[in-house]
């Protein structure tokens, strides 16, 4: 990673570049979710975003948007923990450390405000889940996610 790179908290003037990087890098493989229409994205987005608790990160690559992170922190017993429900790297910097390094950043931006866990969930066999492990994630032997 010889440009700069940097965190940037997620912030509406990003929206529109972040909803590209999310139905580009969300609609192909592994993936391939479909998407009703872009408005559908910008209302998820915007939803987020509307939470008290959203936090929300974009990694750049000099000036280039690499990384996207959406979530939230949440009281858990330990104090406060962050919720990762959508992470994305672009296509174009993916297998080059950049979604590591994003990670990292996170991780030590969440500890500056007394975070002290991240929690996500990812699909069984998609390499997103060697990519968290090998991030240094564990599989949750007392957890299971249930959806009705």
């Amino acid at each position: 990673m010889g440009l700069g790179v940097n965190l940037h908290s997620l912030n509406y003037d990003m929206l529109d570049d972040c909803v590209d990087l999310f139905i580009d890098t969300f609609s192909k493989a592994p993936w391939h979710d479909v998407y009703e229409s872009r408005k559908q994205v910008i209302d998820f987005f915007e939803n987020y975003m509307k939470n008290n608790y959203f936090i929300g990160y974009v990694l750049k690559i000099g000036d280039e948007l690499a990384g996207l992170c959406l979530g939230a922190k949440k009281p858990c017993l330990q104090g406060m923990e962050y919720f990762i429900d959508q992470f994305c790297v672009s296509d174009k910097f993916q297998g080059q450390g950049a979604g590591s390094k994003f990670l990292e950043l996170i991780e030590f931006d969440i500890k500056k405000q007394e975070i002290n866990t991240i929690v996500l969930t990812t699909s069984k066999g998609f390499p997103s889940e060697k990519f968290y492990i090998k991030n240094g994630f564990k599989t949750s032997a007392n957890a299971i996610l249930l959806a009705k």
